[in-house]
């Protein structure tokens, strides 16, 4: 995936030409969306109705979805099957694939390295009351989700870590618990690393480094709107009594060396936003992480790598006297050898959205194949999406409302993405506006709506609190319904790309530039 190969890419997501559909349903065009219907129905079932937030789950409805697709299929089942396999190859997919595996293991390297302790050594050091807590979080948080460009990764170390921190401080919970997903938001929405920044780029055909350059802009004007909201509400809001105190809560690895990862951090957002290929940009990062962990002792090399043998074999005895190896007793019912560290983590926590997104992409071109896309981007495009102001308009609202139904976010700009792209091409509108149309929107309601995923993973690391901590009761965990009203950001975040729309903020056309390089994607 060299920075230079750029001629010929196909992203594989234009939503058809002028030509036939290569797949006949019975139904019509508009049958071939089955797929991706039924996946939406199915994911409102599983995430909206009975509120089971699980990507495998939503992999089988997909499967399911597939399946039934292809007893509508007019003829020969041969090109619906090859179109999956078509679908499954494009490398739209296969680029966010690739690095989302680099951006894993980034993620569970720093925090490894105790970075988020480091961040709340530094809320305690400035003195941070109770009623600066939520907006202190809030930028808090969107420091480590840009770092580490994983949304669900924040959620779950800053819930575990601030909440309990910001209660104590004397916080409101649901005020502190849309704090840490607004800050999610933010910087989901401008990390270089992040599965929807680089889906959003190179489904658009343009570079990251330019994207995230170009949306600052409208991220800015949310983000201090936001910290203004914050402030304004954590003096009026009141929060919960409880003995104690942060540090006391929080255990005795809150110190300051963690913030040695700010360096980890800047050098990938530095390197991607330089004009690096992003896996060059996240693999410098590992390495710097990696020797900082080991240097300063903030993680043992076995944290981050390490192989875990039967001791009865010889090799695995001798080998035994480097840091990646153990040699255990598997002696024991249920205990057996096996690869650990925050490098295997982080790579395997994305293997149920790999399968996933495949999937969708799957779907996606199956739709594109049978015309259903063409048949419906000719209707907005005759009848709703008449002039700019509208079809960006149409953008946004499109957007919104995929994404209120398919509660992964990435999947959602998947989903989304091939319309995006179509309608913003008929009318010249810039790559860099259409993937931060795209991103804004996924980012935003990700983690605002009850049964997203972002919320949903969350409240279960809210909900076991009450085990960790003697002090903290069931009353003080966040509902996810209570927060909806303060994720500022989220609701900011939408409401800066609906005024865009609106009145042409920020707006550029095809013309105005163009996007140097997809590849480095």
């Amino acid at each position: 995936m060299s920075t230079d190969q750029t001629d010929g890419f196909d992203g594989g997501v234009s939503a058809g030409d002028d030509s036939e559909p290569e797949i006949d349903f019975y139904g019509g065009k508009l049958a071939s969306a089955f797929p991706l219907v039924f996946f939406v129905v199915w994911a409102i079932v599983q995430s909206g109705v009975l509120r089971v937030s699980d990507t495998t789950g939503l992999v089988a409805g997909m499967l399911v979805a597939l399946i039934f697709g292809m007893f509508l299929v007019k003829g020969s089942w041969a090109g619906y099957a090859n179109t999956i396999f078509a679908g499954m190859t494009q490398r739209v997919a296969a680029t966010a694939i690739v690095a989302w595996l680099w951006a894993g293991m980034f993620a569970e390297t720093i925090q490894t390295g105790q970075f988020v302790s480091g961040l709340v050594w530094a809320a305690e050091a400035a003195g941070i009351g109770g009623a600066v807590f939520p907006a202190a979080t809030f930028i808090l948080a969107g420091l480590l989700a840009t770092g580490i460009g994983s949304g669900y990764g924040t959620t779950v170390a800053f819930t575990a870590l601030f909440f309990p921190a910001g209660v104590a401080l004397g916080a409101n919970p649901a005020l502190l618990f849309g704090a840490i997903l607004s800050g999610v938001v933010f910087g989901d929405n401008l990390a270089p690393v992040s599965d929807t920044t680089i889906v959003s780029a190179v489904t658009q055909d343009a570079d990251i480094g330019g994207v995230v350059a170009s949306r600052f802009k409208y991220a800015g004007v949310a983000a201090v709107l936001s910290f203004a909201a914050y402030l304004g509400a954590g003096a009026v809001m009141d929060g919960i009594s409880v003995a104690g105190d942060a540090s006391a809560i929080l255990g005795s690895n809150v110190g300051p060396t963690g913030l040695l990862h700010l360096l980890s951090m800047a050098t990938v957002i530095g390197t991607a936003i330089a004009g690096r290929h992003i896996v060059e940009a996240i693999s410098w990062g590992i390495v710097v992480a990696f020797v900082l962990n080991v240097v300063f002792g903030l993680a043992d090399v076995s944290e981050m790598l390490v192989f875990r043998a039967s001791d009865s074999l010889w090799i695995a005895r001798e080998l035994s006297v480097l840091p990646f190896v153990e040699a255990i007793n598997t002696s024991p019912e249920g205990v057996t050898s096996s690869v650990g560290g925050s490098l295997y983590a982080g790579a395997q926590g994305f293997f149920p959205l790999i399968v996933l997104v495949l999937l969708i992409v799957a779907g996606a071109q199956i739709m594109i194949r049978g015309g259903g896309f063409r048949a419906i981007q000719d209707f907005l495009l005759e009848s709703v999406a008449t002039t700019v102001r509208r079809a960006e308009l149409t953008m946004v609202l499109g957007t919104a409302f995929v994404n209120s139904m398919i509660t992964i976010n990435t999947a959602a700009e998947i989903a989304i993405a091939p319309y995006i792209a179509r309608l913003g091409e008929r009318f010249n509108i810039n790559s860099y506006r259409r993937a931060n149309i795209l991103d804004a929107n996924t980012s935003a309601l990700g983690y605002i709506f009850p049964w997203s995923g972002g919320v949903l993973v969350g409240y279960a690391a809210l909900a076991d609190l009450p085990t960790k901590y003697d002090w903290f009761t069931r009353g003080m965990v966040v509902d996810p319904t209570e927060v909806v009203p303060f994720v500022f950001h989220g609701w900011l975040l939408v409401g800066v790309f609906v005024f865009s729309a609106l009145t042409g903020f920020g707006l550029e056309y095809i013309s105005d530039r163009e996007s140097e390089e997809v590849a480095r994607a």
